[in-house]
């Protein structure tokens, strides 16, 4: 296993290096956060050189989105400019609960928009996703606003996430998507059945989110009844029962290899590597509100794994080696890719 210097992707306008930080954790779902701790990651990670921040309107209610745009108000314009902000639109909740309603209309994004322009306190969104699709509206119409929020200067690049195959094509259709984002990693191989394949062939860059499995690729989670009351995790069927425990043996097979291999410890790492070898054309946000998590994800971009060291990883986590499916019922709403 070599170190190389960290690879480089093109995302809606820049060329970043290929991890970027999730933001979503900072303000809910994964237990008790806490402002200054996420401030002062946000700071350390670009002084480590990411620059690629992902958050939503529905992450914390808008909480996400404000702590972001603290954290762009103390920076310099100069530093600001070098970054891409992704937020998205789509998702409406209840604060607190995780149900669900999907809204794509186009007054709707109109508003979603600007309220989260107010909240980053930027003038222009880098990078603008459809978080959910609402079947209800024809994507070609959601393209037209969005096309229209481009040229008014409002947004950089259009982004979908978690859409079908032919989702994609029609909207890339009406104008070029700049990015298509879903959840891939070891533990979650189906976007590689069509929509890594078609993002390559179309020329729009793919997003990784979850790239570590929501930390259970990191063989440090605990059992699901140990995390905190409010983390997510608890319910999700991946995490649980027999499945779970099928899971945390994988997990701890991949801790295995990372030890062979000379990365005990870093099983994160391992699995990071392996999506950027695989697919020259992927940037991956794993989430993290703790600086001491940083440097190592930051590390695999540097991670040059050989083909050997790729096609055991593949045959681990080979399809239906995982367990369950990586949502309850109520997550799967406004989602067009399979379930699994």
């Amino acid at each position: 296993m070599n170190k190389t210097t960290p690879a480089l992707r093109h995302l809606a306008g820049h060329k970043l290096p290929a991890l970027g930080l999730g933001c979503m954790g900072m303000s809910e779902f994964y237990g008790v956060s806490d402002d200054a701790e996420s401030l002062a990651t946000l700071h350390a990670a670009r002084e480590l050189g990411l620059r690629h921040f992902d958050t939503a309107d529905t992450y914390g209610s808008g909480h996400n989105e404000q702590l972001l745009g603290r954290f762009l108000a103390q920076l310099s314009p100069a530093q600001r400019a070098e970054l891409c902000i992704a937020t998205k639109f789509g998702i409406k909740r209840p604060p607190g609960t995780y149900e669900r309603h999907i809204d794509n209309s186009p007054a709707y994004i109109r508003s979603a928009c600007e309220a989260s322009l107010q909240r980053l306190g930027v003038e222009q969104i880098g990078l603008y996703y459809v978080h959910r699709r609402d079947p209800a509206q024809p994507i070609e119409a959601v393209m037209q606003t969005l096309a229209e929020l481009k040229r008014e200067g409002k947004i950089g690049g259009i982004g979908l996430s978690e859409v079908s195959l032919e989702t994609l094509e029609r909207a890339h259709a009406v104008h070029p998507v700049a990015a298509l984002q879903s959840e891939y990693s070891l533990w979650e191989r189906g976007a590689e059945a069509q929509m890594l394949p078609a993002t390559a062939r179309l020329g729009v860059a793919f997003v990784a989110y979850s790239p570590l499995g929501r930390a259970l690729l990191s063989a440090a989670l605990p059992a699901s009844d140990a995390l905190a009351a409010n983390d997510f995790r608890r319910v999700l069927p991946r995490f649980n029962g027999e499945a779970g425990e099928q899971n945390r043996a994988l997990a701890q097979r991949l801790a295995e290899l990372a030890e062979d291999w000379g990365l005990a410890g870093q099983a994160s790492q391992l699995a990071l590597a392996w999506i950027l070898a695989k697919q020259p054309h992927a940037l991956v946000i794993p989430g993290t509100r703790r600086q001491k998590h940083l440097g190592s994800n930051w590390a695999a971009g540097s991670l040059n794994l050989n083909p050997v060291q790729v096609q055991t990883l593949d045959d681990l986590f080979k399809p239906g080696a995982v367990a369950g499916e990586r949502y309850t019922e109520g997550g799967w709403v406004g989602i067009e890719s399979p379930r699994g």
